[in-house]
């Protein structure tokens, strides 16, 4: 799986709408709040109304609200309406990825990946993040990741 930077932004861009569901949330406040690029970010609140994750009222006082409570919204939900599915072999989905010979049990494999990825992000909701509930731990012997710095995530 590479999460790629659509991905990350549009997770961000949820749980900023989430954290305060009786308020309208403004695109522009959106990208400012996450350091998003707005023209980026427009792109993607499209994808997630598309997908009914999000509703979206237009006009001066206008924006977006969830769809469903966030309890509702798993991570899954939102990485396959920005991204589709959610590892890929060679570019194509892993139960796609065909071999021979000698790597022939290898897809087995790219599935299992698959299915430990499927396993976190469909069971992590919104509301999960929010509240540090039920979030999984990052495996023994890793380190934390470091906040990355405002160059770093433009």
């Amino acid at each position: 799986m590479h999460v790629s930077a659509r991905s990350d932004y549009a997770v961000r861009a949820m749980l900023s709408v989430a954290a305060d569901p009786a308020h309208l949330a403004k695109a522009a406040d959106l990208a400012a709040d996450q350091a998003i690029p707005l023209s980026f970010l427009q792109g993607i609140l499209l994808d997630l109304r598309r997908a009914g994750l999000l509703h979206s009222q237009r006009g001066v006082d206008g924006g977006y609200t969830l769809a469903r409570p966030a309890t509702a919204i798993s991570v899954g939900d939102v990485l396959r309406a920005v991204g589709g599915t959610l590892t890929t072999v060679r570019g194509l989905p892993a139960e796609r990825a065909t071999y021979h010979g000698v790597a022939a049990r290898l897809g087995g494999v790219w599935l299992a990946v698959n299915g430990a990825i499927e396993a976190i992000v469909d069971t992590t909701s919104l509301a999960d993040l929010l509240t540090g509930r039920s979030v999984p731990a990052p495996p023994a012997g890793t380190t934390p990741p470091v906040p990355m710095t405002k160059q770093e995530m433009e």
